[in-house]
């Protein structure tokens, strides 16, 4: 019997220093053999957001280490690598730069093939971790800094029908965070002020809600919160808007995938597999949301494990793994990709002038 591949996948596009390394059994379902993951949040903490060349620091600091204890977690040697795959965007490129060099020169000194991942298909594989994930399947990314609904109809192959026309939906829940008052990274607490309000104290703008088809729009939504959030002045008052907040970003993510449903079925008839990917597929509530939908339209829900949700190098490797089994090998001058679209053919949508 062949020796499966094992693949080592490295993850620095933002402010997250992370390693993985993962094989399959004979089945030719993906194991973890480790996947460590080392944040910078007290880094970035007092500054209330990723500061890019402190993150950069950050990551020549640890990388060494986190690859290091990545690799007795697994029990590996480094002789026994198959290919070494690394996030070449998109991404903060002094960030993206510092993961790519060492995956670079780890492959050339081991003298394995080396692999530039998209960040994005690595969110977009993810489920694959943890499910029986075929093609095609209608994909919604939502994080810190991407929101779209993609048709995937195989590695390498997709088909944008919808994104944001301004800010992500995860930069919406931090920058709501803020206005909150609470520290950063503050979105992933929002639910939890969610759950001590009234859902219906505010009423919040849904932009584009009924037209653009799929199209996502939030920077009217973020502007309405700080409006409010500049006359808050109880505990119980922020409580209240995190709850509107979170109501409104459910009523827009069911209705806009609702039409995503309808023009994924235009161009893949028979498909009714629903993955939901990204930091911001984590919020539990949206996934409840989400769920429910795909029990009214008969489509199946698959979300990664919340582990898998955020930034980290088991999604970077699940991608080394299948571009592996498939020779998609690339040479070591690949460059970092600060902007690197999953649909090379969409059109770049931004700003109140785009078509609606």
């Amino acid at each position: 019997m062949s020796k499966k591949p094992i693949i080592l996948g490295i993850e620095s596009s933002c402010d997250e220093t992370a390693v993985s390394i993962i094989t399959e059994n004979k089945e030719s379902t993906p194991i973890i053999l480790s996947n460590i993951v080392s944040s910078q949040v007290e880094v970035h903490k007092e500054f209330g957001g990723v500061v890019p060349e402190l993150a950069a620091r950050s990551h020549i600091e640890k990388i060494d280490l986190i690859a290091k204890k990545a690799l007795e977690e697994s029990g590996v040697r480094l002789e026994d690598l198959d290919a070494i795959a690394a996030t070449a965007g998109p991404g903060l490129i002094v960030c993206l730069s510092v993961g790519l060099s060492f995956g670079k020169a780890m492959a050339s000194s081991l003298g394995k093939p080396f692999i530039a991942v998209n960040h994005l298909e690595g969110h977009a594989l993810s489920p694959k971790l943890n499910s029986d994930l075929n093609y095609p399947y209608l994909l919604l990314l939502i994080s810190g800094g991407h929101s779209q609904f993609l048709s995937v109809e195989g590695l390498g192959k997709y088909k944008r029908l919808g994104t944001t026309i301004d800010d992500a939906i995860g930069e919406a829940f931090d920058k709501t965070a803020k206005m909150l008052g609470i520290e950063f990274p503050g979105g992933p607490q929002i639910e939890i002020f969610a759950k001590k309000g009234n859902p219906n104290k505010y009423e919040l703008p849904r932009p584009i809600l009924n037209k653009g088809g799929c199209n996502l729009s939030f920077a009217g939504l973020k502007t309405a919160v700080l409006r409010i959030a500049k006359q808050i002045k109880t505990d119980q008052e922020k409580y209240d808007l995190a709850a509107s907040f979170q109501s409104t970003i459910e009523e827009i993510l069911y209705k806009k995938s609702k039409v995503a449903f309808k023009e994924f079925k235009n161009i893949n008839k028979d498909g009714n597999t629903f993955v939901v990917a990204g930091g911001v597929a984590a919020n539990k509530k949206i996934r409840e949301v989400l769920k429910k939908l795909c029990e009214e339209k008969n489509f199946k829900a698959i979300f990664p494990p919340i582990n898998l949700c955020g930034d980290n190098a088991a999604m970077i490797a699940m991608v080394g793994l299948e571009k592996f089994k498939l020779n998609q090998f690339d040479n070591l001058d690949f460059p970092a990709k600060p902007r690197w679209s999953l649909d090379e053919n969409a059109i770049f949508l931004k700003g109140a002038g785009v078509k609606l």
